[in-house]
């Protein structure tokens, strides 16, 4: 005896067919993710003769080194008696344009070490107090609250980068993930600023710190050369490990 099936029976076999094929499809994409990773974290260090590039990426893609001395490491920082410890790259001084949102990549292949899905603006009040305390200089957890929101990454030559001032991360970016040059990790934001405490996406920008060891007690890229005096040797450094000219 022939069956005879309404039409929107036919509607939710197809519906289930279509959920069965989807779910077996996203399986294997897990499965290969997790195959891929493994991988990665079995493969030797990035260096030129393992074929990968040992040179690091610019944060945003198309971007050039900040020209201006006060966007260099090693710049004054009086209200704090310190220096800038990066690279700011802001609109007018990047090459490419740096607003709110804009996408941040990893500079370099690397195991996140920290990644701030979690933070808070500071209110103008809590900012204010801030730059009271630190009139004498600041400390290390002082300096994390004026970076804003972070992302941290080790790399395989003992570096570690730091991405400051972030609006918001990439929603699945986790300590200990693995992530490769040029892979994307968050938006450009003006998080641990003024203009953010007053609720402000004014002052767009991010900064790229560079550190040698421990990011607290390390030595950054630039350190010790003031760029309004040693600009040139500044970038001589900073285009040899970006390999632009």
């Amino acid at each position: 005896m022939k069956a005879n099936l309404k039409p929107g029976w036919y509607v939710l076999i197809a519906l289930v067919l279509y959920a069965l094929v989807i779910t077996l499809a996203w399986r294997h994409d897990r499965a290969e993710l997790h195959r891929l990773r493994a991988a990665l974290a079995s493969a030797p260090p990035v260096t030129a003769a393992s074929g990968k590039s040992a040179h690091y990426t610019m944060p945003l893609p198309g971007a050039c080194l900040p020209q201006e001395p006060e966007h260099l490491p090693g710049y004054p920082r009086p209200y704090r008696k310190g220096a800038n410890q990066g690279f700011i790259f802001e609109d007018g001084d990047a090459c490419v344009p740096v607003v709110y949102g804009t996408g941040v990549v990893a500079a370099q292949r690397g195991r996140v070490l920290k990644a701030e899905h979690r933070y808070r603006e500071m209110s103008e009040a809590e900012f204010a107090a801030l730059i009271a305390a630190v009139a004498d200089g600041a400390s290390p957890e002082q300096m994390d609250r004026l970076r804003g929101r972070e992302v941290w990454i080790e790399h395989p030559d003992g570096r570690i980068t730091v991405y400051a001032h972030l609006s918001a991360l990439r929603p699945d970016l986790a300590v200990g993930q693995l992530v490769e040059r040029g892979e994307w990790i968050g938006y450009v934001g003006n998080s641990g600023t003024s203009a953010a405490a007053h609720g402000s996406r004014k002052g767009a920008r991010l900064l790229l710190e560079i550190w040698q060891g421990n990011v607290d007690t390390g030595t950054y890229l630039g350190k010790g050369l003031d760029p309004r005096d040693n600009k040139d040797k500044l970038l001589t450094l900073a285009r040899a490990l970006f390999a632009v000219p």
